[in-house]
């Protein structure tokens, strides 16, 4: 009995949650595959939790293993089973949550929206949704639902069907289809998808802001909560979580209907003609921001004048021409690669105290407004106790240029700073279509049978082989992705 007691004793672990991922080497994070979180981009894995994740892996010290889903149903089972050791998906702090599992600090807060199909009965309020007889569809298991039941006490009459092998974003889809009368979806989500799917529109703020987090199971060990809570401290008060937020959704404050139909019939009638010299000169650059700025500059038009002489697919002025090779700027082949060559010139001299995915949005204010201008600009933004290299505190300032106040306070004076916002935030909305337009039509036969991919409950398992020297990487749809450490709002929630 002694010697079972013992044995049993040298089989207890006593490691903290904190010490088995460390010593693991990999941290499992559950998520959704989706526009927000997580989605296979162009150049790799891409998504604001997935980002997170990689920072909240490099502080830990271990290799990130993403575990995507794509449906809300398995998350929490995958978590009840120490399938994965953190959710980050952006998910809502409800009280049934809250009851069985712990929220991590929020990152973001996010309303819950009810949308119809524009030209179409819209209710005005709770009352006038509940009295409509029109097909409302949510997710099954989501906050959506749970806000749901609680107006169901209020007005018996509200009916609904609850879905499980679905997602926000196929609800959205099917509204702007016509294929569903409503749904309900997080404020964000609306503001992205209606850069692919003009036709939906804001009926009533269901909501108010609620707060956003990861979750983690309940235990006595407080290790990795308690690492998870110094972490966003952390990336808070560095500014870190700020800049994330404005790369993933700081160009959806504003929608212009009219434009995003024009600019969507141009993605499907007039992008085909010009992608391969997107893609043939493009290289480093990703070639649907070179197509965004086109769009922006000349709407795909190769034979586009301007009044003050700027003419061709990229709208280059003649000294501009001249200077990267171009000779006849009507050619689109030349304006384009002029265009390219032009751009890598600017971004050359963007300062490299900001941050390299942020360099081309400063790159294109210098297209636009100058570089002297767009340098005055941040030189305004640290005057005013601002992050000079931080997009999201710089574009504040570029409108103050118009301002006698302000502009003679710089070295280069007035400039149409207001010009240059509109021009870049334009540019990053198109490229944002151009991203959920190829998502929606994508048409990628299934890869779930390769190496390191298995789907287990809904959830698509990406586990990266072992390289020669026992290290990780991703395997996925032929590429080979690294998840190795990585260095380091208000929104109108699921």
């Amino acid at each position: 009995m002694l010697l079972l007691s013992g044995c049993n004793w040298l089989q207890q672990d006593t490691r903290s949650d904190l010490e088995k991922i460390r010593e693991s080497g990999v941290l499992r994070v559950g998520t959704l595959n989706n526009q927000l979180s997580y989605y296979i981009g162009n150049d790799g894995p891409t998504g604001l939790d997935y980002e997170l994740a990689q920072r909240f892996a490099a502080k830990l010290g271990v290799k990130l293993e993403m575990q995507p889903m794509f449906t809300l149903a398995g998350l929490f089972p995958s978590l009840e089973r120490k399938d994965v050791d953190i959710i980050a998906a952006g998910l809502t702090m409800t009280e049934d949550r809250l009851s069985g599992f712990r929220a991590a600090p929020a990152y973001y807060y996010a309303s819950q929206i009810v949308v119809y199909k524009k030209g179409q009965w819209r209710p005005r309020d709770t009352e006038d949704l509940a009295k409509n007889k029109g097909s409302l569809v949510v997710v099954k298991g989501s906050s959506h639902e749970k806000s749901l039941d609680t107006l169901n006490v209020l007005y018996p009459q509200l009916q609904w069907e609850a879905i499980e092998e679905t997602d926000s974003d196929e609800l959205l889809r099917m509204v702007a289809r016509g294929d569903l009368d409503y749904t309900i979806a997080d404020s964000v989500d609306v503001a992205l998808s209606q850069r692919i799917h003009p036709d939906i529109a804001v009926a009533l703020e269901l909501t108010e802001d609620e707060p956003i987090a990861w979750f983690l199971n309940k235990t006595t060990d407080d290790s990795l909560y308690a690492l998870l809570i110094e972490f966003f401290g952390e990336m808070k008060q560095s500014g870190e979580l700020g800049k994330l937020e404005e790369k993933y959704f700081g160009h959806v404050d504003s929608f212009d209907y009219v434009d995003t139909r024009a600019f969507l019939r141009a993605i499907e009638k007039k992008l085909p003609r010009w992608e391969p010299l997107f893609k043939k000169y493009s290289k480093e650059l990703d070639w649907r921001l070179i197509a965004a700025l086109s769009y922006q500059e000349s709407h795909w038009n190769p034979r586009a004048v301007s009044p003050t002489g700027v003419r061709g697919m990229m709208m280059l002025t003649l000294p501009t021409a001249k200077s990267v090779g171009v000779k006849n700027r009507l050619d689109p082949e030349e304006s384009i690669r002029g265009g390219v060559v032009y751009l890598r010139k600017m971004i050359a001299r963007v300062p490299d105290s900001i941050e390299e995915h942020e360099k081309v949005w400063f790159a294109l204010a210098s297209y636009n407004v100058g570089f002297g201008h767009m340098m005055d600009a941040r030189r305004l933004t640290k005057k005013q106790g601002g992050n000079p290299d931080a997009w999201s505190d710089v574009k504040q300032r570029l409108p103050l240029l118009r301002q006698r106040k302000y502009y003679k306070q710089t070295r280069y004076g007035y400039a149409r700073g207001d010009e240059a916002l509109n021009y870049v935030e334009n540019i990053r909305r198109y490229y944002q279509s151009i991203i959920g337009y190829e998502q929606a039509h994508n048409t990628t036969p299934n890869q779930d049978k390769e190496e390191g991919i298995a789907v287990i409950d809904s959830l698509r398992t990406i586990t990266p082989p072992l390289q020669q020297d026992g290290s990780k990487q991703t395997k996925l749809e032929g590429e080979k992705i690294d998840t190795s450490l990585a260095k380091p709002t208000k929104l109108v929630s699921k």
